[in-house]
């Protein structure tokens, strides 16, 4: 199994030009010796816990079965002499008999080699060792130029995020460095302020990224640094019992155990991350157990908790002015646009179908926001216009965008009107909405398999660059802007071009054996009908 599960593009300059190799020095030890015991002593619980359920999954006390069990689990003595026997181990220290002219002591011959001071002076070594550094630094470097892709990952069972280069002017895209993760990531949120460091400038900057998985923990990683071993802070009850003394083991396992919601930190799967990027030490997660909560990325600790919805919370995304407006969607079919200086429980409240996938705001007309549904719909409404009830909320326009969920949504910031949407029946669609209400631009199947996430690029130079990632677990970067409908319909966005122009998708070559049996086609079919994309709102 292989799948992209969620991306997210770091802008040009953010990177550093050279990333730093990981260095363990007594405080980071400490840290990780601390972390690493936690994760032992989480995994014997949960082994203790299975070879309970094993062995007495009645709750009775027959040891006859666990003696059983135990006697299966040993290997038998003549299994083990007969997987020996081929190494010989009798004989193993047996010396054998010279040949003729041969000697018997260790580096017999010594008198005749010949020794240098430096690798520099020996003619046999032909590779020096700056050579290999400098090819080392040569496959790190980042230039200013680059984009940095985040991918988060599931490949044959693990977890870990791929970290991708994009040189737009060669077309070029290659895995950078990788991160390995605990469990299986969800969602993934790019962060410019440095955590877990000492801030020494009054305007600091960073690299970081935060990672939602299946566990309650949220993971923030430095993206400049090569080879890490654990993250450089942890949101929730992991990172509260890493920081603190580890006395109390009564009181850390009793908190443990409890799963019900509460003001400090998650206790389900984190489903969506949100950075403030007016107020840069603040970041929104939403979650399975229902709520929403706000931390403060200076002191690592939840600032405040809200529990707006009745089912899970599974998108989330700021106002893009109003930086302490933040808009959710939920598993109960409702959306909710909240100011979070107040707790006051009256929030404006909108209704859809069917299950919310994505929310976001329209950064053109900030008045503006979209939600996508399990049901394949788009919904765009106006913020000044919520309604009494939810049941009773009005769109300004709706559109039946995909025949299955529409499960990644993202606005081109850079071009107004410019709109991706992805879905399980394996399709990427680009749409234009003008005035008059949206239309299709094309579709293509650019064989992902079923689209988890689509992503412009965030820089006015690679505007129509769109990451897609989906069930086959490949990232390919589409640039739209090759494409005659995407032509046609922002010409005055695309610069003159001669001649005939081909389709351009980058990727990175996978193996044959990771891509899912089922198999796509090649990117096809023009799609550049612009009614195609009226015909549900005719329905309507």
């Amino acid at each position: 199994m292989s799948m992209i599960t969620a991306a997210a593009w770091v802008p040009r300059g953010a990177a550093a030009t050279l990333p730093t190799k990981y260095d363990v020095d007594e405080n980071e030890l400490a840290r990780i010796s601390k972390l690493a015991k936690l994760q032992l002593e989480d995994a014997e619980e949960d082994l203790v816990k299975a070879q309970n359920g094993h062995h007495n999954p009645e709750g009775s006390g027959d040891s006859s079965d666990e003696k059983d069990g135990d006697v299966q689990m040993k290997p038998s003595n003549q299994d083990a002499d007969d997987d020996l026997k081929e190494y010989d181990l009798d004989n193993y220290d047996s010396d054998a008999a010279p040949k003729d002219g041969e000697t018997m002591a260790m580096f017999g011959n010594a008198r005749s080699l010949a020794y240098h001071q430096s690798n520099a002076e020996d003619p046999y070594i032909t590779m020096q060792e700056n050579e290999e550094e400098d090819d080392e630094r040569e496959d790190l470097q980042v230039l200013a130029s680059d984009n940095m892709v985040i991918a988060a990952k599931v490949e044959d069972e693990v977890a870990h995020l791929e970290i991708y280069v994009y040189e737009d002017e060669v077309d070029n895209l290659y895995v950078h460095h990788d991160i390995m993760l605990p469990a299986i990531p969800l969602c993934v949120e790019w962060l410019d302020l440095p955590v877990g460091k000492a801030l020494t400038d009054a305007d600091p900057k960073g690299n970081f990224v935060a990672v939602g998985t299946f566990d309650p923990d949220i993971e923030l990683w430095d993206l400049d640094t090569i080879d890490s071993m654990y993250p450089n802070a942890i949101l929730g009850q992991g990172g509260e019992e890493a920081k603190s003394e580890a006395s109390d083991e009564k009181k850390k396992k009793k908190r443990k155990k409890s799963k019900k919601a509460n003001e400090d930190y998650h206790v389900d799967a984190v489903l969506s991350l949100a950075a403030n990027r007016q107020h840069r030490n603040l970041l929104a997660s939403s979650s399975a157990d229902k709520t929403v909560k706000l931390w403060d990325l200076t002191t690592q600790k939840c600032a405040k908790s809200y529990s707006h919805h009745t089912d899970k919370v599974c998108s989330i995304a700021w106002h893009p002015k109003d930086a302490t407006v933040l808009l959710s969607g939920s598993y109960d079919r409702t959306l909710v646009a909240a100011d979070l200086r107040s707790m006051d429980t009256k929030v404006p409240r909108w209704g859809v179908e069917s299950d919310v996938e994505t929310v976001a705001w329209d950064p053109h007309d900030t008045n503006y926001f979209y939600v996508t549904t399990e049901s394949g719909m788009i919904h765009y409404h106006d913020l000044r216009n919520a309604s009494a009830s939810p049941e009773s909320s009005k769109p300004v326009w709706t559109l039946q965008a995909h025949g299955e969920s529409v499960s990644s949504f993202d606005i081109n910031s850079a071009i107004p009107g410019f709109l991706a949407t992805g879905s399980t029946d394996k399709e990427v669609k680009l749409w234009n909405v003008q005035p008059t209400g949206p239309s299709m631009v094309v579709s293509r199947n650019i064989d992902v398999g079923k689209v988890f996430t689509t992503k412009f690029a965030p820089d006015s130079e690679v505007a129509f660059r769109l990451a897609v990632g989906g069930s086959k677990g490949n990232i390919q970067i589409w640039d739209t802007s090759t494409n005659a409908a995407v032509r046609n319909a922002f010409a005055h966005r695309v610069g003159p071009v001669e001649g005939e122009v081909k389709e351009k998708l980058v990727g990175v070559e996978e193996d044959s054996s990771d891509e899912e049996s089922e198999g796509g086609g090649e990117p096809g079919g023009e799609g550049g009908d612009g009614d195609a994309g009226w015909e549900s709102m005719e329905d309507e």
